[in-house]
């Protein structure tokens, strides 16, 4: 199999293989602690939108709310008894495979190395049992985890487009880059490498964070950064920011906040001159995901999510990419003044 040095997606370590072997594809399969649809149908080279579509119509009485599946039930498979052997097509060095991002955005085209040596390691806030945060648009309920994932998904786009090496600590198989406004709740989500998230909020951030360390052992010597994005819950009434947070104790993850606090100052400043930018870095050594990683860290607020106003910064996929656009500017500043 052929690795990308450059860039290694959690879940998703061989994005590349020379072939698929033929198997036999059963009727019927058990779902696995952590299986999302895509994930059980890849398993058995099923890999078409067409086979997905007829998963869903095969199993409509199974599925959860968002399509999930339960551990241990079963669940019927499309026909087609046998998955050909035939080679991959030719794969450009400069293009990538990623499925996590959805059937829309899972070609990656890499536009340049200006990551190239920089390790990522990104952490949706929440997931799983716990849908973090949660708030009102009319009658939909929106939570937090779902539009803190879908901007962390947009920012990894973001980064392997410019050579970097990014791992998302959590992952749902199913729900690639969305550019709906309203993002349905699931809870299928799973920890790298294949973990069952658990209801502790303690044992989720331990997970995830004990990953992490392992991975950061494994590329010693690199320069490599840990960001955990959240999304507030405070008044409905209150419009916020995005905040930064950085360990007392961390140089480095100091100067990462506030290079990407300046690209938010900025940025605001060009598309809202009337309107001063209220966000600040701040110090929060007791946030566990910025107390434990070995990596330098920063805890980001995206806003509040029961706030009318700050809501259209979620609710706009637009918005979300601008989020993710513009914390790869702050990112790609600190890697390039390190």
């Amino acid at each position: 199999m052929l690795l990308l040095r450059f860039s290694v997606l959690v879940g998703l370590l061989f994005l590349i293989c020379p072939g698929v072997l033929a198997q036999r594809v059963p009727a019927t399969v058990v779902a696995r602690p952590g299986d999302g649809a895509h994930a059980l149908l890849r398993r058995y080279g099923l890999t078409s939108s067409q086979h997905f579509q007829q998963f869903l119509t095969l199993n409509k009485a199974n599925l959860t709310a968002g399509n999930g599946l339960v551990a241990g039930r079963t669940y019927r498979l499309p026909t087609g008894a046998v998955t050909p052997a035939r080679p991959a097509p030719p794969v450009s060095a400069s293009a990538l495979q990623a499925p996590v991002f959805g059937p829309s955005y899972a070609r990656v085209i890499v536009r340049d190395r200006a990551l190239r040596g920089a390790v990522y390691y990104l952490s949706a806030g929440h997931g799983g049992p716990d849908p973090g945060a949660i708030g009102k648009y009319g009658a939909y309920r929106l939570a937090e985890d779902e539009y803190a994932y879908d901007v962390t998904l947009r920012l990894a786009r973001v980064l392997l487009e410019h050579g970097a090496t990014v791992y998302m600590l959590v992952q749902d198989p199913n729900d690639g880059i969305r550019d709906a406004s309203i993002l349905p709740i699931d809870h299928d989500e799973v920890t790298y490498p294949h973990q069952r998230i658990p209801l502790s909020q303690l044992r989720r951030l331990q997970q995830r964070i004990a990953q992490a360390n392992k991975l950061y052992a494994r590329h010693k010597g690199a320069y490599q950064r840990l960001l955990a994005l959240h999304v507030d819950s405070r008044s409905a009434g209150q419009n916020i920011d995005v905040f930064f947070y950085h360990h007392a104790n961390s140089p480095a993850g100091l100067r990462l906040a506030r290079n990407i606090h300046q690209v938010f100052t900025n940025r605001y400043r060009r598309a809202q001159p009337n309107r001063p930018y209220a966000g600040n870095v701040s110090e929060r050594s007791g946030l566990y995901e910025v107390r434990t990683s070995h990596a330098p860290a920063v805890f980001m607020e995206l806003g509040n999510i029961r706030n009318a106003r700050d809501q259209q910064r979620f609710l706009r996929a637009d918005n979300r990419q601008a989020l993710a656009n513009w914390i790869y500017e702050g990112l790609l500043a600190d890697y390039t003044r390190k």
